[in-house]
């Protein structure tokens, strides 16, 4: 009798929640956890800033702050979110956007509501500039890859204290500089995570920023070839009017951009016309923007998809050029921040950030350590990113089939997505549950054949739903039923 009472007392103490104040005895090296609370079942705290504040309420959780000093002069900031009842039992963890410098807590909200326990980190930096860069190659290493597998070596010790178990899988999800960091996360430290979803990665990341530069410097030095906002929006209508159908619905999304044939010549101004038409000089910018960027006969970066138009990035004279991707040039490569872009020089800027900064690239094919623990990796891109270019994702996969062995769709597929943009936005639908496809494939071996994408009814255009396709296949109208409707789409071979 009194075994057995010992036995139920035991079970219901398992029962109970953990508490979060266990975790302030966590000690490890690297480690130091500045603050350890519980929050409430209801609204997000305040002050919790990010790639965008949770808006709804979260579940009951212990939210960890801690500080990692894997060398000398790092400081990365990470926060960790654990549910204090109906854990999955599986960590998440986030990634960050452009030169990152902050937490992403929308990203880690989501997490939260679907169980996980989530870490998301800002890199070892703080702000959106790369100015971190100069003079501290350590800060840079851990803006490249170390803040990431630091925080999720430190989180799944952290998840082991509180629960007494570790997660029973671990995923991984991020956009952009995410995206960049989960496949990063799988070419260096392959048993990081079971499973990974690398959205519209800037994988090669010099190479983008550096080719991104030259782009808009060259429109600078020659304004003549400088496209109005007026004439780009003619440019977008004459594509979609040349492309828009290869799927057998007309609705303004080029879905196949690959079979799209179409040449901004068409618009060029015929003798003494003005107006909506293209100069010569603007023309060939436009070529330029679908053309691959090369330096002495080697790709530097692919050119834009069909469909892109609307989000090209046209520079202003006499006004700054976009951060994003001179910080590259100005920081990395140059460690000048007084760098004047218009001394802009491709091979040597190019030869610069690499020397500098090449190991911020996560351009490695050879995925053989991951996939031989069962990994899966989720590659999706928006067909109308005007920044990364989604062929470059193309080129990573085929990449990774060529060093393996040809066929790999077992573990890696890529899902393009028509009509979208950088990680979202445009015309095509946006929205789709990446994560809960990448669950299924390595908890229940379902391969995604097709992903259901959705639009809500932003911008005067109706609510739709879309299939996407493992790349190389398209989605085809089947010719009957709405074409807002995605059971009336069938996956094809292009």
């Amino acid at each position: 009798m009194i075994a057995s009472l010992a036995v139920m007392a035991a079970a219901a103490l398992m029962q109970l929640p953990p508490s979060c104040d266990a975790l302030k005895a966590v000690a490890r090296p690297h480690l130091t956890i500045t603050n350890v609370e519980f929050v409430p079942a209801g609204a997000a705290l305040p002050g919790r800033g990010g790639r965008g504040a949770p808006a709804e309420p979260l579940p009951a959780h212990c939210r960890v702050a801690a500080t990692l000093t894997p060398s000398a002069d790092s400081r990365i900031e990470m926060e960790l979110w654990l549910p204090t009842a109906d854990w999955n039992g599986k960590f998440l963890a986030v990634g960050n956007g452009g030169w990152a410098g902050s937490i992403s807590t929308a990203a880690m909200a989501a997490g939260l509501r679907r169980g996980y326990a989530t870490a998301s980190n800002d890199t070892g930096h703080s702000g959106a500039s790369a100015a971190f860069a100069v003079g501290h190659p350590e800060k840079l290493i851990d803006f490249g890859y170390r803040a990431m597998h630091e925080m999720t070596v430190q989180s799944k010790a952290m998840i082991q204290a509180f629960y007494r178990r570790a997660p029973r899988l671990s995923y991984y999800q991020g956009c952009s500089t995410g995206g960049r960091q989960g496949m990063m996360e799988a070419q260096r430290y392959p048993d990081d995570f079971d499973a990974i979803i690398a959205g519209a990665p800037v994988y090669n990341m010099v190479h983008l920023n550096v080719s991104q530069v030259a782009l808009q410097v060259d429109m600078l030095r020659d304004p003549a070839r400088l496209v109005p906002p007026a004439k780009v929006k003619r440019l977008a209508e004459a594509v979609v009017t040349a492309c828009d159908q290869r799927d057998g619905v007309k609705d303004g999304i080029v879905s196949e951009p690959r079979a799209c044939r179409f040449d901004p010549s068409v618009l060029a101004c015929k003798a003494g016309e003005t107006g909506a038409c293209l100069t010569a000089p603007q023309v060939e910018n436009a070529r330029s923007a679908y053309a691959p960027l090369t330096q002495k006969g080697t790709l530097v970066y692919p050119g834009r998809s069909p469909g892109f138009e609307e989000g090209w990035r046209i520079p202003t004279p006499g006004a700054p050029l976009n951060p994003l991707f001179t910080d590259m040039v100005r920081y990395v490569g140059r460690q000048d921040p007084n760098w004047d872009p218009m001394t802009f020089d491709l091979q040597a800027d190019l030869a610069r950030a690499l020397k500098n900064g090449g190991f911020v690239e996560a351009n490695d094919p050879d995925l053989a350590a991951f996939k031989a623990r069962g990994g899966k990796l989720l590659l999706y891109h928006g067909w109308a990113d005007p920044g990364p270019a989604p062929e470059n994702t193309i080129n990573y996969l085929e990449a990774v089939k060529a060093k393996l062995g040809g066929q790999e769709d077992s573990w890696i597929r890529a899902f393009l997505m028509p009509g979208v943009g950088h990680c979202g936005g445009g015309v095509g639908p946006d929205q789709a549950d990446f994560l809960g496809a990448l669950e299924r494939w390595r908890e229940a071996g379902e391969a995604p054949a097709r992903i259901t994408a959705t639009r809500s009814g932003r911008g005067g255009r109706p609510p739709m739903a879309r299939p996407l396709c493992p790349h190389p296949q398209v989605a085809r109208y089947s010719g009957a039923g709405s074409t807002d409707d995605e059971k009336n789409f069938t996956c094809v071979a292009p």
